[in-house]
């Protein structure tokens, strides 16, 4: 550091020191591979140095590092993509599976996870033809497509279980698809259209873009396996079912009589649940383990009149902590929240923030038109335009060895004569060579371009200065008179970072916006509607509000993570919702009953799979499998809680009234009755051999 009010102007000492080196390609992709080699050995060396070294901490960052960084992380999550796979398969298999060996459906569950798996596979491979690019964004679809396409498959399951089993299994079929298709169409509408937009024009970021193209590509097939594969599944299972063979081995099932003189343990393998119905409970399918929890448990719990007062403060709570969230967005995020953890350019970034964040990076001022360098209203405005700024720059140096030489360069010969037999000859200012471009017609020289790098004071530890710098200097080449352009690297990632808050906003409100209107016209209750948007825009501001409490940067993974959030918790919400405003039973308890034991299942089934499937992304040593892990893990509880905790409470006494339905039910009965006094009246002989 250097010794106020020291005649010694050295550096006596520091606690760090940033040295940047830029290499020279000349556009050539010969040049390009060699700088990339001689990087590489660059950093290589650094770190032997390192390692000898142990006093020094020597940290590097190449062109390719980012690059390099950022695509590691796919390297890293392969397997433990494959892992999270196989927990769902099991998830699946597990909650579609019975005691009853006929209607029990492993392999349904097995077969419905492994058709979302196809099509994800298939999407992939028609990107990729199409030329798509791949980036370590992209490790969200599988994730994303699973949580949508699993959802289709449990309705499905829970349409076929819903059927009377005296129907022929085509009928039973027919049913299941008449229950559903119209559901699953509308949402993956609404997929489709949340994701086209991203995917979209409008769209300024290209890792957003590329996703969300791969996106669309991914809903659309889920939609044709789901309802051609996996429905030719369900129709082979159907007709199992309707043969009574086993649904695991694939045998005929014994009769009761042979049964009985069978060991326990092949009782328990080839029972097909015959003793399990009781004179109250004629529907075999009841007795699958979630159905019954929720029928004879969950449903009367959460329906107490003891329980509500509890939701309703815990809803407050969460509602609080939302609020309180959202208030504390932040609008700039760091670029080693995409890479992986202990990558050299993370360890980089790191130093770097913490003892050179209080300055701006290196801006490169181009100016690419001839000036009057000489003139001095033209140096005037040059000093307005890096006013403020620390510059590195030979003009400010030519103006200053004039100066110092009392040379007084007026006329543009004399000027150029001086800048080039003189002042770039010598030793301390040879480095300026390569920041003038000169242009000779005929024995006139000219500058026809030129560079100066700036450097600004910020804040410490924080790039809203650095974002608000830009926005500022861009706007002035417009409006100036001397024409330049402003550049540096991490340029990119700012405008990237400065839309992230507004982005997902804006995406998030016209999504709102979009499924109102359409659900206007397409479902025929507005209250169901409304209710629907009231859960999504408390489930889509309770995920933004809870990620930023627990620390999560507004990039491109949690941006895109938000527009998931809105479609899944339609997904969820819709079915439940409009079955209970469509209900006629006489209060509106008995109606959230019924819609949980209709959708309960399903919604249950597929959420647990979902959060089951985040589990492995925590064991992979990257900050974007982090983002992703907590964005989606926040998303799959704020839709269950909503669900199975606050919409099962606050239906129950905020519209729709149910006593239009008891209404209707009395006129029907009294004039049911009506008809019977008549029928007796004209026909006594009848009553009396009854």
């Amino acid at each position: 550091m250097e010794l106020p009010g020291s005649k010694d102007q050295r550096v006596k000492s520091a606690r760090a020191i940033q040295i940047t080196y830029y290499l020279q390609t000349y556009h050539s992709a010969v040049q390009d591979l060699i700088g990339e080699k001689w990087e590489n050995e660059f950093c290589k060396l650094i770190h032997k140095l390192q390692l000898h070294q142990e006093e020094l901490q020597l940290y590097a960052l190449a062109s390719f590092s980012l690059w390099r960084d950022f695509h590691k992380t796919s390297i890293l999550a392969r397997g433990k993509i494959l892992v999270s796979l196989m927990l769902i398969l099991l998830a699946a298999i597990l909650s579609s599976s019975m005691k009853d060996c006929l209607r029990s459906k492993p392999f349904l569950g097995l077969l419905g996870a492994l058709t979302i798996c196809i099509s994800s596979v298939t999407a992939a491979g028609i990107f990729f033809i199409t030329d798509g690019k791949y980036n370590s964004t992209l490790l969200g679809i599988p994730f994303f497509a699973m949580g949508h396409g699993t959802k289709g498959v449990f309705e499905l399951l829970s349409g076929w279980r819903r059927t009377r089993e005296s129907l022929p299994f085509k009928d039973r079929v027919a049913d299941a698809y008449s229950d559903v298709m119209v559901s699953y169409t509308m949402t993956s509408s609404l997929y489709f259209i949340a994701f086209g937009m991203g995917a979209s024009p409008f769209t300024n970021i290209e890792a957003v873009k590329v996703f969300c193209q791969n996106m669309c590509i991914s809903i659309l097939l889920n939609y044709f396996y789901i309802f051609s594969f996996f429905g030719s599944c369900l129709v082979f299972a159907g007709q199992l079912e309707q043969n009574r063979y086993h649904s695991i081995f694939c045998c005929k099932i014994p009769s009761a009589e042979y049964l009985e003189r069978k060991p326990i343990w092949f009782q328990t393998m080839m029972s097909d649940g015959y003793h399990h119905s009781s004179h109250h409970e004629t529907d075999p399918y009841q007795n699958h383990f979630i159905q019954h929890f929720l029928r004879e448990h969950y449903n009367e719990w959460i329906t107490n009149i003891y329980v509500k007062p509890f939701v309703v403060i815990l809803y407050l709570i969460y509602a609080s902590f939302s609020f309180m969230g959202c208030l504390q967005i932040s609008d700039g995020a760091n670029i080693i929240n995409l890479l992986s953890s202990n990558s050299p350019s993370v360890s980089y970034a790191v130093v770097q923030q913490k003892y050179f964040s209080n300055y701006s990076p290196v801006i490169g001022f181009y100016i690419y038109e001839p000036l009057e360098y000489w003139n001095g209203t033209v140096q005037d405005d040059l000093k307005k335009l890096t006013e403020g700024f620390n510059t590195l720059s030979w003009i400010q140096q030519y103006y200053q060895y004039l100066k110092a030489g009392n040379i007084s360069a007026t006329n543009k010969s004399y000027f150029h004569s001086i800048l080039q037999s003189s002042f770039l000859r010598k030793p301390e200012f040879q480095h300026f060579k390569n920041d003038i471009i000169f242009s000779k017609a005929g024995n006139v020289n000219s500058i026809i371009a030129s560079r100066m790098y700036l450097v600004a004071r910020t804040s410490e530890k924080t790039q809203r200065d650095v974002i608000e710098l830009l926005e500022k200097l861009r706007p002035l080449s417009l409006k100036q008179s001397i024409k330049f352009i402003v550049f540096n690297p991490t340029f990119v990632f700012m405008d990237q970072y400065s839309l992230s808050v507004t982005m997902p906003v804006l995406i998030s409100s016209f999504g709102i916006l979009l499924v109102l209107l359409l659900t206007f016209f397409l479902v025929i209750h507005p209250l169901g509607n409304f209710w629907l948007i009231l859960t999504v825009t408390s489930i889509e501001l309770g995920v933004l509000g809870l990620m930023t409490l627990w620390n999560v940067d507004m990039d491109c993974i949690s941006t895109l993570c938000l527009i998931y959030t809105l479609n899944f918790s339609i997904d969820h919400c819709a079915p439940l919702l409009y079955t209970f405003v469509l209900a006629t039973e006489h209060t509106r308890t008995q109606c959230i009953k019924s819609s949980l034991q209709e959708h309960g299942t399903a919604i249950l089934q597929n959420v647990t799979s979902f959060l089951i499937g985040l589990v492995p992304l925590l064991f992979v040593p990257s900050n974007l499998t982090f983002t992703l892990f907590k964005c989606l893990l926040l998303t799959g509880s704020c839709t269950l809680l909503h669900c199975f905790v606050i919409l099962p409470v606050f239906l129950t006494f905020f519209p729709p009234s149910k006593k239009h339905h008891k209404k209707k039910k009395r006129a029907k009965r009294k004039e049911r009755e009506e008809i019977e006094c008549i029928e007796v009246q004209e026909n006594p002989d009848h009553v009396t051999a009854v």
